[in-house]
This record gives C-alpha cells, sequence and structure tokens, in this order.
C-alpha cells in the first residue's frame, strides 16, 4: 500500500462482531495506511463517504456490517471513488457475495492491497441504493422488529427471534409489475443484485451483479409456507420457480401493496411504502475485490491469498464489466 497516503476508513463502533475494540485496534495498528473516521449516528457513513467522493479520495474504506456498508455506497453514488471492505459486521453478504474474506481483517485488507477493482451493478429502491438485496414485506418486517438490543445479545439469532414474533402478522396483497408488463401477486418480495442473502445463504441462483438484471422472488402463500419455501431454497442451493413461489429476472419492476408495508435495502429498513419501484441507477459501483470469487471455494484459495505480495495500492486498470 501507498504509504505516503493514508486511505479513509469509515467504521462503525457499533457493529456486534467489533466487541473488545478488534476492529479498532486492527485499524490502529495499520495507522500508517488507514484513517480512521467513526460514525455516530445513522447517516453519518453516508456524509463520510460523500464528503471523501467529492474532495477526491480514490478509495474509502468501509469497516462495519452490511449497514455501514450500504450508507457508505450511497455517499459514493455517482462518483469514481473505489469502495474497499473491510467485513466487520454480523452479516456481511455482499463482501461474501464478491469473495471477501469476512473471518479475517488481515485478509481483506490483502484484498485491498491487491488492488484490482470489479464493476458491479448498483439499484435502488424509491431511490435508495442497494448493491445485494431488498424487500418487501415479511423479510423487512422481521427487520423492523430486530432491535439493536436483540442484535446485540444474541447476533444473527436476533433475527429468528423476530421472525417468530411477526409470522402471524396480516399479510399484505402484493402486485409486482415488470418493465416488459408481465404482473405477478403474492405476499412478499425478495429482489437480488447478488446471488446471496442473510449470510452465506444462496437464495437467487441465477443472479449475477453484472448483468443490470434483479432476480425477483415472489412469495405467493405467508406464515409457514414462506418459511419452509425459504428454507428448501437454502437447502437446494437456490428458490425456483414453483407452486407457491415465482421467480424472474427483470431491469426494473414495481411492487403496489393494499396499504404501506415495510421495505428494506441491503438489510436495512426503510420505512413504509404503498408503492416501491425497482430501478437500476445511472452508476455503477466500483469495489476493490479478489480477482477470483472464493465463493464456495474459500478453502481451496485461502492459501494463495495469504501469499499475495504485499504492493502499494493502485486500483488495477483491467476491470470486470
Amino acid at each position: 500500500m501507498d504509504r505516503s497516503h493514508r486511505y479513509p476508513v469509515i467504521f462503525n463502533p457499533n457493529a456486534r462482531s467489533q466487541k473488545n475494540g478488534r476492529v479498532l485496534q486492527f485499524i490502529q495498528r495499520h495507522a500508517e495506511c488507514l484513517d480512521l473516521h467513526t460514525t455516530k449516528y445513522a447517516g453519518e457513513a453516508r456524509e463520510l463517504a460523500a464528503r471523501f467522493a467529492e474532495q477526491g479520495e480514490s478509495v474509502v474504506i468501509a469497516a462495519g456490517g452490511d449497514g455501514t456498508l450500504n450508507e457508505v455506497v450511497s455517499g459514493l453514488v455517482k462518483s469514481n471513488t473505489i469502495l474497499g471492505v473491510l467485513p466487520a459486521g454480523t452479516m456481511n453478504v455482499f463482501a461474501r457475495e464478491i469473495g471477501i474474506p469476512c473471518d479475517s481483517l488481515e485478509q481483506a485488507l490483502l484484498v485491498i492491497e491487491r488492488g484490482f477493482v470489479q464493476t458491479v451493478d448498483l439499484f435502488g429502491a424509491n431511490g435508495a441504493p442497494f448493491v445485494q438485496m431488498a424487500g418487501v414485506g415479511f423479510d423487512a418486517l422481521v427487520i423492523e422488529e430486530t432491535s439493536w438490543e436483540l442484535k446485540r445479545r444474541f447476533g444473527p439469532l436476533a433475527y429468528l427471534l423476530a421472525a417468530v414474533k411477526v409470522l402471524g402478522s396480516k399479510s399484505p396483497k402484493l402486485e409486482v409489475i415488470c418493465a416488459d408488463g408481465r404482473r405477478e401477486k403474492g405476499v412478499a418480495v425478495l429482489a437480488g443484485n447478488g446471488a446471496l442473502y442473510g449470510g452465506p445463504f444462496k437464495i437467487f441462483p441465477k443472479a449475477n451483479n453484472r448483468d443490470s438484471k434483479l432476480d425477483v422472488i415472489i412469495y405467493k402463500e405467508a406464515g409457514f409456507r414462506l418459511v419452509l419455501d425459504s428454507l428448501r431454497g437454502i437447502i437446494c442451493g437456490g428458490i425456483s420457480q414453483g407452486v407457491t413461489t415465482t421467480y424472474l429476472q427483470t431491469s426494473e419492476f414495481t411492487v403496489r401493496a393494499d396499504h404501506v408495508v415495510p421495505v428494506q435495502v441491503d438489510g436495512e429498513w426503510i420505512g413504509r411504502f404503498q408503492e416501491i419501484h425497482f430501478i437500476e441507477t445511472a452508476h455503477h459501483l466500483k469495489v476493490l475485490a479478489p480477482e477470483a470469487p472464493l465463493i464456495g471455494q474459500f478453502s481451496n484459495n485461502l492459501k494463495s491469498l495469504l501469499q499475495w505480495p504485499r504492493r502499494p495500492l493502485q486500483p488495477s486498470t483491467s476491470q470486470t464489466s
């Protein structure tokens, strides 16, 4: 890494996996090249990222979970600044999607130092950018009901506890209207830019975050049927077209509900809406990632990853398209 420049690191000190200051200590050990900026309130990560991009920073690093990363991505929209990721949250879904090791900050930093840039699609839900996935209805309600205290005490189990709590809630009636005019009805909707959801679970088997399409899953039945469909998808490596699920791909779609429903992007609740429009943004996201995705083959690539030489951070000019 270029020791003459310190790259800004936007750090969420409240993420559950950062107990005992592990991440803080890591960043401080690399203070010669990492410039720490801690967030104190919701939305500050977005503000910091936007300011650094405006100042011409070539790379901004997000240290935290998917919520922190989503805020940083929102701040980098419309800029040429490249995203670096130090995964330190509960799920780290996007980091897993593009192959960044989630169990070692040292290895994640090696990915940043390698300097290979991957370009991925960036979508929006009612203008809120997301890079990995979004949800309307049940899963967003679970996130809405999962308090910070629950996440702090129980980690990923907190979402399961919240799911049990809301399982009997009355489901909305949703209509999905695709760009080509296709219409489908259901009770909950998931949209994936990538294949993974909720951590290492492959839910969208056909997803590709560079094809300018979202993979959409529409659940037709609520309650335990929805849960069973999801569990079957996790076990089988993805949810497919079925009697109680619809799977489709589209570049743009709208969800209309019979009343206001919760919506989440990248695992973060953004509000309640009666109509939600999903569309690709005019700008793609540039992110520092392994040249070869590590999903499903982490153990095979770990040795070569550890052998990567440390060298100045100079983003590669050969980007994937």
